[in-house]
C-alpha cells in the first residue's frame, strides 16, 4: 500500500501549498515531509515540485502524478464502497471556488443546506475575482460564470443567466433613454473592469444585427455589488446578471434600458474533471447544487432569480 499512502500525502501536500503546512495537517515537523516527498521523487527518478520556502508549484511530472493519482485514490474509494455494499456515506474535504458575487449570495447559502444533508463532507469555498486552475490550486469544483474555460473538463450547465442593461428612473429622467446601442457613446455607463479585451465595449445583438460599443462613465469596479450601487444612485447605465439586477427591476429600482437588443449571455456552469473520476464527496455536491438551481435552467427569460 505504500504507493497509495504516497499518491495521498502528495494529493494533501499540494492542497496545503506548503511544507509547513502539510507539515502542520499531518502532525508532523517540515523536514519530515521534505524527506518524505525526496524519498517519493528518489523513487520515482523524476522531480514533482518545484519549491521555494514560501511556495510550492507542479512539475509536468507532478501534475500528472496528482491528476492521475487522484483517479487512481478514487477508483479505490469506489471499489470499497462497493465490498461495502455502498453503505458509505461519502465524506471528506471538497474545495470548491465561485466568483464573489454569485457564491456570496447564491452558493454559500445553498452549501448551507448542503452541510446539513452531508454532515461527513467538510467543504472550503474560495471566492474570488480571479481566474481559477482546477489542478494547479488543488481544488474539486468550479462555480464558473460565463463560457467554459477548458474543454478538457467536464462542464454542467447550473443556471441561465442573460444580462441586461438598466439604470435608475431618476438617470434616465435626467439624461433620457437610449433607442439604439449606439446612444450609449454619449452616456454614462458603469461597468466591471474583469479583463482589457472586453473593458468598455459592450456587444448587442437584434435578429441579424449586432454592434459593438465602446462606452465610458465615471465609475468602474471589479467588484458587480459596488457597480450595482453606482446604478442605484443615479450615475449611469449598467451591464448586470440577471441574477443580480431581476430584484431591482421588479421593485422599479432599476429599468431596463434597450430591452429589444440582446447581450451575450453569462450562464453559469459546474467545471470539474471528467464524471467518471469523481469522488462520492464531490459527485453528491454537483448533484445537490444541480438539483437546487433546476429551477433556473427552466425558469422565465430572467431564469427565476
Amino acid at each position: 500500500m505504500d504507493g497509495f499512502s504516497d499518491l495521498g500525502f502528495f494529493a494533501l501536500l499540494v492542497k496545503q501549498g506548503s511544507l509547513a503546512a502539510a507539515a502542520q495537517q499531518l502532525g508532523v515537523t517540515p523536514p519530515a515531509v521534505s524527506k518524505r516527498l525526496a524519498a517519493i521523487e528518489r523513487r520515482l527518478g523524476v522531480r514533482l515540485l518545484q519549491r521555494t520556502t514560501r511556495r510550492i508549484g507542479l512539475t509536468p511530472e507532478g501534475e500528472t502524478y496528482l491528476v492521475d493519482g487522484a483517479r487512481v485514490l478514487e477508483e479505490l474509494e469506489a471499489l470499497e464502497r462497493t465490498v461495502a455494499g455502498g453503505r458509505a456515506a461519502p465524506k471528506g474535504l471538497v474545495r470548491i471556488a465561485a466568483t464573489l458575487g454569485f457564491g456570496r449570495k447564491h452558493i454559500a447559502p445553498a452549501l448551507s443546506r448542503f452541510a446539513r444533508r452531508y454532515p461527513e463532507v467538510e467543504v472550503r469555498l474560495e471566492l474570488t475575482d480571479r481566474p481559477v486552475n482546477l489542478v494547479e490550486q488543488s481544488l474539486d469544483l468550479e462555480v464558473h460564470v460565463g463560457e467554459p474555460p477548458d474543454a478538457r473538463l467536464t462542464a454542467r450547465l447550473l443556471a441561465r443567466n442573460r444580462r441586461v442593461l438598466c439604470a435608475s428612473p431618476a438617470y434616465l429622467k435626467r439624461a433620457g433613454e437610449p433607442t439604439s446601442p449606439r446612444e450609449l457613446a454619449r452616456h454614462a455607463c458603469l461597468f466591471i473592469r474583469e479583463n482589457d479585451e472586453t473593458f468598455g465595449t459592450w456587444h448587442l445583438r437584434q435578429g441579424s444585427r449586432k454592434e459593438s460599443v465602446k462606452v465610458r462613465g465615471p465609475l468602474a469596479s471589479n467588484d458587480g455589488e459596488s457597480v450595482l450601487a453606482w446604478g442605484l444612485d443615479g450615475h449611469g447605465i449598467l451591464l448586470r446578471s440577471a441574477w443580480e439586477a431581476a430584484p431591482m427591476l421588479r421593485s422599479g429600482r432599476l429599468r431596463p434600458v434597450l430591452a429589444d437588443w440582446a447581450l451575450p449571455p453569462a450562464d453559469i456552469h459546474l467545471i470539474f474533471p471528467t464524471r467518471a473520476h469523481l469522488s462520492a464527496k464531490t459527485r453528491v455536491l454537483v448533484d445537490f447544487l444541480l438539483e437546487r438551481f433546476e429551477p433556473h435552467r427552466e425558469g422565465d427569460e430572467d431564469g427565476g432569480w
